[in-house]
């Protein structure tokens, strides 16, 4: 099987999501996309951060229980980092061929990650596209390092059998979904601390 994986923090799962899993199951001739919802992701503050179980029930709510998978596996292999993750899940399913899924903002910020450069190594990887970041992160120190290790596009249908480091950025329709803008707009007002003392009856009224 060819398995692709995309992680994150899903707080909440959302169209954009979907949007890059059908994109790499097309690209990248998988047979599924895993959702990984992590369990804590250290590059994040706690503080806004929904339950597990609430965010591993919006990601289901977003897949299709076929090619489309969620799963709270982190949490259950005990895993905090990604590379510790991947080695896990390379050990437990030794004849799947996985690929990495990130998006553009992620390879920007790669180099923050705990032992990144051992993730490239140990397992092909995938970029897509993200409004406002693409541009960054094909100039950033990730990039950068490991251009040597980039393949054409239209060899992303053969990602999955390279050996590593290998990576390919897939040229495709973006989607602007956000996780932070979806928060934000969730959010009630807040108020202005200003009160109004003008009579009910001499506020306009609206019509039903």
């Amino acid at each position: 099987m060819r398995v692709g994986l995309l992680g994150g923090s899903f707080n909440p799962a959302h169209e954009g999501h979907r949007h890059i899993a059908r994109l790499a199951l097309t690209r990248l001739a998988l047979d599924q996309v895993w959702l990984l919802v992590s369990p804590g992701n250290p590059l994040k503050p706690r503080a806004g951060m929904a339950p597990l179980a609430e965010r591993l029930a919006s990601a289901r709510a977003i897949a299709d229980g076929r090619r489309i998978l969620a799963t709270g596996i982190e949490a259950a292999l005990g895993t905090r980092y990604t590379v510790a993750s991947l080695a896990e899940l390379r050990r437990r399913f030794p004849r799947v061929r996985f690929v990495w899924l990130m998006g553009a903002d992620n390879l920007e910020q790669w180099p923050r990650w705990n032992r990144w450069r051992d993730i490239a190594r140990g397992t092909a990887f995938a970029v897509l596209p993200r409004p406002t970041y693409n541009h960054r992160a094909l100039a950033g120190q990730a990039a950068k390092w490991l251009r040597r290790a980039r393949r054409a596009s239209h060899l992303a249908p053969a990602l999955a059998g390279m050996a590593p480091p290998a990576w390919a950025f897939l040229p495709a329709p973006q989607h602007a979904a956000s996780a932070t803008a979806i928060r934000a707009a969730a959010r009630p007002p807040l108020s202005s601390g200003v009160s109004d003392h003008r009579p009910q009856a001499a506020r306009p009224s609206v019509a039903a």
